[in-house]
């Protein structure tokens, strides 16, 4: 079966067919670098993750491009609000440079803890301002700009497929609704859904980075950058572009407008994937709201990353779905539930399986069935019930069954492998005996009541990189 996407340009599931034969164009929105990354930010790059792997491991060369936004964008995708990185500078009393360097490594840090795949270009904007100034020059060459109140802007008006990735229809809302209110925030725009190529003039007197241009010294509007950067590393035509849903009615609308008037090429991105919003009980997580969590509060309450990662994939990618830590228990305890499986059978095996193994029955079966969940659409769901009825099946011997399931994570990307090898890492006889009398004397003294010394025994373990774990049957301990 081929691979099939669900493309939003259209709305439909799509054959996957690549510009070019076996090689693979993709952009992935990245982060903006001026806080921590919350749980809900983490989901688009596990999607993303999971279509490079599923990709990759059906023989395709990806090349997948991420941005790193360390300017220019304002807490509105409409050119309004604040200048987020500003913002946060100010507020933190440090350059914004700084304020990026240090959230850039963060974010990377997260990535790397749930077994994300660093992207194959990792391109920081304001490092590619000279690409965004020849970009614009390209789409005032072509007519589709004007200059007002001393920026320059582009008009959709000359762009008639304006709006077909959100399936806008501009005349019916033109006159009202939030559109309107986007004109009085900026009374340069000549239409609602115009936007800023480059600005030379904004609210902010002392804009903290700028550059020289043909329009002044000033600094490029927020879309521009995927626009120049995806184009300078993929070419004037590539194959996916993604991120989350809330960039499809501005920032992709205008990303293809621009980019599109500047290369003639139609369509300039062929799929465009997008995922659905995780949720709290106060609805979308957001940081301007304060209302976001972070993988480090996660792990600060005892859950793995992975556990985390576990989570998002019992979900598909297009449906909203809802965090909750009752529902993070469950991925826990399943993915605990499933390294004691692996971990059985690679006793049982004797042996981990190499790299190159033949398939052949009913472990086969379950990698066939496997695949077919991928190609439709990234059915992570079912994938990983194809992989639960592959551990339960005891028919299967314990090699095939290991060597199905590493097959599998290829693209789950859970480490099973480094769960069959967990007892040979869990250190030194030596090593694991001081542990184990550590975790001895905490219980000694929580029977005690001697919680200061119980607290202390377990944050001594966690600056080691161990956690403990408490349950009715006693206490595990893990690396993390």
């Amino acid at each position: 079966m081929a691979l099939t996407l669900y493309n939003t340009l259209g709305r439909k599931l799509q054959v996957f067919e690549p510009v070019n034969a076996k090689e693979v164009g993709f952009y992935g929105c990245g982060p903006t670098v001026y806080n921590y990354a919350h749980i809900g930010n983490l989901r688009a790059y596990v999607t993303h993750d999971i279509l490079v792997r599923t990709l990759r491991e059906r023989g395709y060369k990806v090349t997948h491009v991420m941005n790193i936004t360390d300017v220019g964008h304002l807490s509105g995708d409409n050119d309004d609000g604040d200048d987020k990185m500003v913002k946060s500078a100010e507020e933190r009393g440090k350059s914004v440079l700084e304020i990026a360097d240090f959230y850039t490594k963060a974010f990377f840090n997260d990535t790397r803890r749930m077994n994300i795949l660093r992207p194959t270009v990792v391109c920081k904007a304001t490092e590619h301002v000279g690409e965004m100034i020849a970009l614009i020059k390209r789409i005032e060459a072509n007519g589709f700009t004007y200059q007002s109140g001393g920026n320059l802007y582009f008009d959709i008006t000359k762009f008639p497929a304006y709006g077909e990735l959100a399936l806008l229809n501009l005349d019916e809302r033109k006159v009202s609704g939030p559109e309107v209110r986007r004109t009085e925030a900026d009374e340069n725009k000549r239409n609602p859904y115009d936007f800023v190529l480059w600005f030379t003039k904004s609210k902010f007197e002392n804009q903290a980075l700028v550059w020289d241009s043909p329009w002044g010294r000033g600094y490029p509007g927020w879309h521009i950058e995927c626009s120049a950067m995806s184009i300078k590393y993929l070419g004037d035509q590539f194959d996916i572009h993604a991120g989350g849903i809330d960039h499809i009615s501005i920032h992709h609308s205008n990303e293809i407008a621009q980019s599109e008037a500047a290369t003639g090429k139609h369509p300039w991105v062929k799929y465009w994937v997008h995922n659905e919003f995780l949720i709290q009980d106060k609805g979308k997580m957001s940081k301007s709201a304060g209302t976001f969590l972070t993988l480090q509060t996660l792990i600060d309450a005892g859950y793995h990353a992975l556990d985390y990662r576990y989570f998002l994939l019992g979900a598909h990618y297009r449906s909203q779905v809802q965090f909750s830590y009752e529902a993070l228990d469950g991925a826990r305890n399943a993915r605990k539930s499933l390294g004691d499986r692996i971990r059985a059978l690679a006793e049982k095996a004797g042996a981990l399986p190499g790299d190159t193994v033949n398939l052949t029955g009913k472990a086969a079966g379950y990698l066939e069935a496997f695949n077919k969940a991928m190609d439709e659409d990234l059915n992570t769901p079912r994938a990983l019930a194809e992989l639960w009825g592959l551990l339960r099946d005891q028919t299967i011997e314990s090699a095939d069954a290991l060597a199905a399931a590493f097959v599998m994570d290829h693209i789950l990307g859970l480490n099973l492998a480094a769960e069959a090898q967990r007892e040979e890492n869990r250190g030194t006889p030596e090593e694991r005996a001081e542990i184990e009398a550590l975790i001895a004397e905490r219980t000694e003294a929580k029977k005690a009541k001697d919680f200061a010394t119980a607290d202390r025994i377990r944050n001594t373990l966690k600056e080691r990189g161990i956690l403990l774990e408490d349950s009715p049957k006693g206490v595990t301990w893990r690396r993390i």
